[in-house]
């Protein structure tokens, strides 16, 4: 990834169509984010500003996200602030990571003033904060540095604002040939670190494309690669992409033509859609990660208790075979029992289920008389014939405990935080889990769950069940008896319908190819995916939620592509 100074360049270009904008709602999802709700141009639009030390960005969204009960602190003042502000200017500190947003608005005495939101993109160090530009005073911050974290540069309200230290790098966009050419050392390492070294705002990864566009490196034909790039940057001709390599997933506003090695691309229309297409799922399983840990190491705790059960229940049902050798000695004590008295030790005699005659030897206690060992082998043997029908079923119900609870980890992999609460309810509901927040009596909510929607290459909708609520509502309820249902094969995963009677073959791969993303397979290949008409799936009575049967399935096999997934719901947004 590369959210560079030459990437925020292209990010604020697009902003730009905020100026005029009113600030209608201001929200924080998260204690590191801030999603601010604007009116621009007869329409209402989502900037999102993260702070987020893994995943800090800037730009527009159409990601939902849940909000808590109460507003922090930070939000509360930008909305005192903000709310209701008219956004004067969105502009890039020279090519630095730094955002500068300014709002008109007015204070409690009605009077116009100023406030400055600043968005600092610096990695682990990034921060959203809010000043007044008239003196320079910080109001408040989503993340307070004080003295004990930096002596340089405390960033805590009522201090004034300090920018980040500069590292007395060149604008990239003001070089000439000669002070270009003069930059670089040609014996002293690696040309693109040199670059990332002498300029302000280029990342790694675009050195490493202007190397790559020079060919056999020389001073023309470096100058003419870096030139070439830099006059697209000044005149905002930008081709965002995003490209996955075995490795690991790249974006950037420059064409990547370096990395060869590549597994799939994607184009852009904006820069916008490019980084949430990029941050949307990152950011989201580490935000999920973070408020649903506790939910996936309780899911994963009663799996592990489950898989423990079974190992000692299937203990039991191995001394449980001994059943039939202890009926074996009972019949043959019973035939001997003329020949036996109290103390002895054992009894040896013929086994008449033996077709050559063997000889078997019985153990006896000699405490007890024949009739009490008879008496304690029948005991045994039908203590052990009962145990194996009772830990069977126990083992039976053990197993549909973890391939209950295995789904639920895989739907956890996928989810967003909305997925994430439907999961935590139906934990409740299924009485594994205290509902902590509520008192009294439960009041069943009547709400429909919101499903995912995707769109085939040739306009076929497509629906996707995230968790079991939505599973079993887009089955069981929604869903057509000539619809299509889809899923893989013995593997957990989400329930996928074709909604459509009719649809192409290329429309069925799509809807495979989701049914195997969004499950345990993502990561697979040739991964196996049953389909069948909505008429031929049911659901057994008493089975857990989002469990069902189905017959007269057709079973064919994809490799997920992520690159497809995103297309097929930039398909649906597009058309929605």
């Amino acid at each position: 990834m590369a959210f560079d100074g030459v990437v925020t360049r292209a990010v604020v270009r697009e902003l730009h169509k905020l100026v005029g904008g009113r600030i209608s709602k201001v929200h924080q999802p998260h204690h590191t984010d801030i999603v601010m709700q604007i009116r621009c141009q007869g329409e209402n639009v989502k900037l999102l500003l993260s702070a987020n030390p893994t995943y800090p960005r800037i730009h527009l969204t159409t990601e939902e996200f849940i909000n808590p009960l109460e507003a922090p602190m930070f939000c509360m003042l930008l909305r005192k602030h903000c709310e209701g502000g008219v956004i004067e200017s969105v502009q890039q500190v020279g090519m630095e990571r730094i955002i500068h947003i300014d709002v008109r608005t007015r204070d409690e005495l009605g009077d116009t003033v100023s406030r400055r939101i600043i968005m600092e993109i610096m990695g682990k160090h990034s921060n959203i904060i809010l000043m007044d530009p008239q003196s320079g005073m910080i109001l408040d911050s989503a993340l307070h540095v004080t003295m004990a974290i930096s002596q340089y540069r405390q960033v805590v309200p009522g201090k004034h604002y300090v920018s980040p230290p500069s590292q007395d790098k060149e604008d990239p966009l003001a070089a000439t040939e000669q002070s270009f050419l003069s930059s670089i050392d040609w014996n002293s390492g690696r040309l693109d670190k040199q670059i990332v070294e002498a300029y302000t705002g280029i990342s790694p990864l675009l050195a490493k494309e202007i190397v790559f566009r020079a060919g056999l490196a020389n001073r023309d034909s470096l100058w003419k690669a870096y030139s070439e790039i830099m006059q697209d940057i000044l005149q905002d001709k930008y081709a965002p992409e995003i490209v996955e390599t075995a490795d690991k997933a790249n974006f950037h506003v420059v064409a990547l033509t370096h990395l060869t090695d590549r597994v799939s691309a994607t184009s852009f229309a904006s820069v916008q859609a490019c980084l949430q297409a990029f941050y949307e799922g990152k950011a989201l399983r580490d935000t999920v990660k973070q408020r649903a840990h506790d939910l996936i190491r309780f899911v994963t705790g009663e799996k592990n208790k489950n898989e423990k059960k079974i190992e000692k229940l299937e203990n039991t049902l191995q001394e449980a075979k001994d059943a039939d050798l202890f009926r074996l000695y009972g019949e043959l004590i019973t035939a001997n029992m003329h020949q036996m008295k109290r103390g002895d030790t054992e009894l040896v005699t013929v086994n008449w289920y033996d077709e050559a005659g063997a000889m078997i030897t019985i153990p006896l206690d000699p405490l007890k008389t024949p009739s009490e060992n008879l008496q304690s082998y029948y005991k045994r043997y039908n203590k052990a014939k009962n145990s194996m029908q009772v830990v069977g079923e126990q083992i039976e119900q053990a197993q549909t405990e973890i391939s209950y609870l295995d789904g639920l980890l895989v739907q956890l992999a996928h989810a967003t935080l909305k997925d994430a609460e439907e999961i935590r309810e139906e934990l409740v509901e299924q009485g594994y889990m205290r509902d902590r927040k509520k008192r009294g009596p439960r009041k069943k909510k009547d709400v429909r769950p919101e499903l995912e929607a995707y769109q085939s290459t040739d306009g076929t909708d497509i629906l996707v069940g995230k968790n079991n609520k939505q599973n079993e509502y887009l089955t069981n309820k929604l869903a057509a008896p000539y619809e299509t249902w889809l899923h893989t094969k013995d593997i957990p995963g989400s329930h996928v319908v074709i909604r459509a009677r009719e649809f192409s073959d290329q429309t069925l791969l799509e809807a495979a190819n989701l049914a195997a993303y969004f499950s345990r397979a993502q990561q697979g290949s040739q991964v196996p995916v049953d389909y069948t008409l909505i008429r031929h799936v049911k659901k057994p009575s008493g089975s857990k939620p989002g469990y069902v049967i189905y017959e007269q399935q057709r079973t064919l096999y994809v490799t997920p592509d992520s690159a497809l997934i995103r297309q097929l719901k930039t398909n649906a947004s597009r058309n929605a």
